[in-house]
């Protein structure tokens, strides 16, 4: 491991003179509670049924881990100025790469706010007691509008509004629902009914009649859903900013990721099972399928229909949850190149409560956009999981140029002072970076290719509109920089991206 320089140790001795540091098990926590926003991804992960254990293993070597330690690097050496991973890739390749990884990091966010909300629409339907509605396109296109537009409502009342609400809105619409299902499952075993992964008769999905154990990969359409389930970890990086309040970083930090990776591992893993345990493959859809799973112990067996209603009732108000936590912040940091002059004028409002409103209404007119989706595509699964696809990749890109900068700035910038650094010198960050990039690549290249689990219809409409988003979404940050001017720049106080400190030799 590279010697940390007297700069680098800078923020443990601030973190000393506060008298407080974070520990392994608190950024550990964090980051898990980062990762699993509610649960829905918990039926992508059954429709897998015993390989679920395969795709989770790719996705904590391929993406967890790296994405992980690399932006803590990043984080560390870049946490006296604004901007993230703007910032990062920026000082690595020029502003307008920066630009276009901060703006993939917003997009996608807006991409993915339709799939959160499609959640919480087939939780709503299972509360009236009207199940059939979470099937419907129209119904969900219209709840994902509506319920869209009044969490931005909630976001412009402040920061501290809705972080409250979603905090709480976490426990009792994630973590409650969850015991549950694993009560069900308990139940479920005990009583002697059928496992669901045991009686599989389709020989692609099974061996011997019974789930098999490793992907029968005829093509990328037998694995596409990993590009759903990497998404399922998206977002990992924004406790980078932690690595500066840790006694020792170099050793507590990878340690404390190990751990919100094995946090976010079992929750996904134990919430999967029981969907996939109590119903049939075929019968495991993936938006209702939490729903599905309550309904076939509590409403059929238990004749507890009102159970079923509360508990999906508290699964609505989870998939609400993860939409107001992630609504405000990607928006802010968007707003925070503004001083670099990347957005237009009218694109930098703020109101009183220091939110960004007129991105965030253009955030709105995004989503209703693609709620529309669900409008026009007959299989609500299927236009769940084509907005999945297109919001993975995005954000995949943006995570293949936070790698290039990682290695790119250990050449340009050696001197700059690095609180956590990955060990083995170059070796080791070519390495640590390099499998990173790799996962997201082939990760990204899976993503455009329909899944055979579900009925897409034509396969090179599906690849076509995922490409057709991916090309709009990210050629408008790259438009936006070429006609930049310089009088769209704000106050211009600590530049988001400074001068390259002076070279030095290479540990």
């Amino acid at each position: 491991m590279d010697n940390a320089t007297p700069a680098a140790n800078a923020p443990a001795a601030d973190a000393a003179t506060r008298g407080k540091y974070l520990g392994v098990t608190s950024i550990g926590l964090m980051t898990a509670a980062a990762v699993v926003t509610s649960l829905r991804g918990l039926p992508l992960l059954a429709k897998e049924e015993m390989t679920m254990f395969v795709y989770l293993a790719f996705t904590v070597v391929f993406y967890l881990i790296p994405a992980s330690l690399v932006s803590a690097e990043l984080g560390g050496a870049f946490a006296d100025r604004r901007g993230g991973i703007y910032a990062w890739v920026a000082e690595a390749f020029g502003t307008r790469w920066g630009f276009l990884a901060i703006w993939l990091q917003w997009i996608q966010n807006v991409v993915w706010y339709p799939v959160a909300l499609t959640f919480g629409a087939a939780a709503l339907a299972y509360t009236i007691g009207r199940p059939e509605l979470a099937t419907n396109g129209i119904y969900v296109g219209l709840f994902c509008i509506v319920a869209y537009w009044l969490s931005t409502w909630v976001v412009l009342q402040g920061v501290e509004v809705f972080a409250r609400i979603a905090n709480w809105t976490f426990v009792i619409g994630t973590i409650v629902p969850g015991i549950v299902l694993l009560v069900l499952l308990g139940y479920w075993i005990r009583s002697g009914h059928p496992i669901g992964w045991q009686h599989l008769n389709d020989s692609a999905l099974s061996q011997d009649g019974h789930a098999r154990f490793w992907p029968a990969i005829h093509g990328f359409g037998t694995i596409s859903f990993l590009a759903g389930i990497v998404l399922l970890f998206a977002g990992v990086e924004v406790q980078a900013v932690h690595v500066m309040d840790m006694r020792s970083p170099s050793r507590g930090y990878p340690a404390a990721i190990g751990l919100g990776a094995l946090i976010s591992v079992l929750i996904f893993a134990l919430g999967a099972l029981p969907i996939a345990a109590i119903l049939p493959y075929d019968k495991i859809s993936l938006q209702s399928g939490v729903f599905d799973a309550f309904g076939a112990v509590i409403g059929d067996l238990w004749h507890m229909s009102w159970l079923v209603a509360a508990l999906s009732l508290l699964v609505g108000i989870g998939a609400i949850s993860g939409v107001l936590a992630w609504l405000g912040s990607p928006s802010r940091g968007l707003l925070a190149t503004a001083q670099e002059g990347e957005l237009p004028p009218i694109l930098q409002a703020k109101n009183r409560k220091g939110m960004p409103t007129h991105i965030l209404l253009v955030q709105g007119l995004v989503v209703t956009v693609i709620s529309c989706f669900y409008f026009v595509i007959r299989d609500v699964s299927v236009a769940f999981f084509l907005i999945s696809a297109m919001t993975i990749a995005l954000y995949l890109i943006a995570y293949m140029l936070m790698y290039a900068a990682a290695i790119q700035l250990r050449y340009s910038a050696p001197a700059l002072p690095r609180p956590f650094r990955l060990p083995g010198g170059l070796a080791g960050m070519w390495l640590i970076a390099g499998i990173g990039f790799a996962g997201v690549l082939f990760s990204f290249v899976v993503s455009f290719f329909p899944p055979d689990q579900l009925p897409v219809g034509s396969p090179l409409l599906y690849t076509g509109l995922v490409v057709l988003g991916i090309v709009v979404f990210a050629g408008i940050p790259l438009i936006i920089h070429h006609v930049r001017r310089s009088d769209w720049a704000s106050v211009r106080e600590a530049p988001l991206v400074q001068k390259r400190p002076a070279a030095a030799p290479l540990n």
